[in-house]
């Protein structure tokens, strides 16, 4: 998707293709789906029933006075009324409880599949268009059943049903009575094509509204740090005055489009009213039928009227389900996830001619080879962009290699199981998310297996426990959206408790110390050493007195790798590590 204001078509009308698929979801709830359509059929047939009864009553017991036959007629219309009302109640609850329990499934898919997509598809889509996707277009859809697709088939059968009655009592007057249906055919699918157009605007302003306030609303700080608070306000009172502009067009259109019906039909009931008369005065007619007539025709252009809306509906709930399904059916998930799941791992990393890139060919990493022994520490290093991150991203599997491969003890990354082999994978980022929950959620992430005991123990490890407890209910402590009501490296000492809290074989630090003060740098660097002890470990870091004493050292520059060895061996090389030590060194004198 991109990044881009979003425009997308209004599209067809009907498209069975999405219609189709909706219609998957409705299989599981066959028996209230028919039972749905026998009650709109079933209102289709009663809807003309109370006018009919009502010209029997005038015709046959009113003019010749009646009382007894009359009192049938009323207690019979009365029967009538209430088994309508309970069809209507009927008809409107399970229409509206199929849109919702089809939207609940709908919305567990597709968040299912959004916990599956690889991050580069996170990296291109605006979190507020997916927010969109799954609350607002979600939302619409409910009204296709509620409000569209089958409150449309009962308008077209009550439709059928009326003409059928009408053209049986008289087809003379049926056919003055639709001498203004083609003035509000046309007024109609004049509206309806307005209308339409409004409707894709609005939901494209709600999506581009969703994006610009998610997006700004995390980055305030920026915002109010360079002063753009004037700028971006402007901006979102032009984003809001398209969506507002949107919603009074169709406001017009609605305002112009039912005074003009009423006229139509009025015209229509005064013609009634004018043949009908001449004809009960020439004793054509009975008086009845023209009082069923003018009921009939109230209640045939009620539908026509409605049937605008009712089509705007259905096609605003297909073009939200057709931009439900393209995010259902996307190919950026992790595919070739395998099954090998082993309890423990040895914790060898291989890497073999591995080329990234995250568009298209510019590749990030090129030709990357080298080795990493069970309980063995290796740091890489580098500039800002020489690819250490995107190497860390891809053992974890959160991006997919271009070429070449990675195997741990031997086995091909994408031959694990994937909740396995990040179970193994312990890893602490420099940018540390926190949800808004207690600190005991935010290490387990709602894990029932692990213990309170088990995270205390690994919070005494990376010398968290004593913060901890200070606060007021220690792990009960809500910490906020992202850890608001924690410092920097209060928040970075949780992530390593959450890493170490699964006991996993691999250890990754991806800056784990560069937030931090010095007191704290070394605490945790205690801290990580004791982590390290007895694991595979791979450790990025800008300052590069904290991995003096790795194993070995992994020089990277632009993708490729440009120097490897131990600390003491690359300063005496006096090569592109050698460089970067200096810099340091110059840097802290300063």
């Amino acid at each position: 998707m991109s990044l881009e204001k979003e425009k997308e078509s209004s599209g067809e009308i009907v498209d069975t293709k999405v219609l189709k698929k909706l219609y998957n979801f409705v299989k599981p709830y066959k028996p209230q789906f028919y039972f749905l359509v026998f009650l709109t059929i079933a209102l289709a047939i009663l809807a003309p029933t109370r006018p009919y009864f009502i010209q029997v009553a005038i015709d046959d017991y009113v003019t010749v006075g009646d009382g007894a036959g009359l009192l049938k007629i009323i207690y019979l219309l009365v029967v009538l009324m209430i088994l309508q009302a309970l069809v209507q109640w009927a008809h409107t609850y399970y229409s509206g409880w199929i849109g919702q329990v089809i939207i609940r499934d709908i919305r567990v898919q597709l968040y299912q599949h959004l916990l599956k997509l690889r991050l580069k598809f996170f990296d291109n889509t605006p979190i507020g268009r997916l927010v969109t996707r799954n609350i607002s277009d979600i939302e619409t859809l409910a009204d296709v059943f509620s409000e569209g697709l089958a409150a449309i088939i009962g308008d077209l059968l009550q439709l059928v049903t009326i003409l059928a009655v009408m053209f049986y009592i008289d087809w003379k007057l049926t056919l003055v009575s639709l001498c203004t249906l083609p003035l509000m055919v046309i007024s109609t699918y004049v509206f309806k094509e307005k209308i339409k157009v409004t409707f894709n605007d609005v939901r494209n302003a709600v999506s581009n509204l969703n994006s610009f306030l998610q997006e700004h609303i995390t980055g305030m700080n920026i915002v109010q740090i360079f002063n753009r608070e004037k700028r971006e306000f402007a901006k979102f009172e032009e984003i809001n005055k398209e969506h507002a502009r949107a919603h009074i067009r169709s406001v017009l259109y609605y305002s112009i489009y039912f005074p003009v019906a009423e006229i139509i039909q009025a015209i229509g009931i005064g013609l009634v009213v004018w043949y009908g008369a001449v004809g009960v005065l020439g004793m054509d007619l009975q008086i009845g039928v023209l009082i069923s007539f003018i009921m009939y025709l109230q209640l045939f252009f009620r539908p026509i009227r409605m049937i605008a809306d009712r089509f705007n509906t259905l096609q605003m709930g297909v073009v939200s389900s057709s931009r439900i399904f393209k995010l259902l059916e996307s190919k950026e998930h992790i595919d070739n996830e395998g099954s090998f799941a082993p309890e423990k791992l040895k914790g060898h990393i291989e890497l073999k001619s591995v080329w990234f890139a995250y568009v298209d060919e510019d590749y990030v990493l090129k030709d990357i080879n080298f080795e990493v022994k069970p309980g063995q520490t290796v740091a890489l290093v580098g500039a800002t962009g020489a690819g250490k991150s995107s190497i860390i991203n891809l053992i974890s599997r959160f991006y997919e290699i271009s070429k070449g491969s990675i195997s741990i003890d031997g086995h091909n990354i994408r031959d694990f199981e994937l909740g396995i082999l990040r179970k193994h994978i312990g890893v602490v980022m420099q940018d540390v998310f926190l949800f808004s929950n207690t600190i005991y959620y935010n290490i387990t992430l709602g894990n029932p297996e692990i213990t309170r005991e088990q995270v205390m123990y690994a919070a005494e490890l990376v010398g968290a426990k004593r913060f901890i407890e200070r606060l007021p209910g220690g792990l009960d402590y809500n910490v906020m959206e992202r850890g608001a009501t924690l410092s920097v490296g209060q928040r970075q000492l949780i992530s390593f408790v959450r890493a170490m809290v699964y006991n996993p074989e691999i250890i990754i630090l991806d800056e784990a110390t560069s937030s931090v003060d010095t007191e704290t740098e070394e605490l945790i660097q205690e801290a990580i050493d004791k982590m390290m002890k007895g694991r595979t470990s791979i450790v990025i870091a800008h300052r590069l007195s904290t991995i003096q004493k790795a194993d070995k050292i992994i020089v990277l520059n632009k993708g490729e790798i440009v120097e490897t060895g131990t600390h003491d061996y690359l300063l005496d090389l006096g090569g592109y590590y050698t460089q970067l030590h200096q810099m340091q060194l110059k840097t802290m004198a300063i």
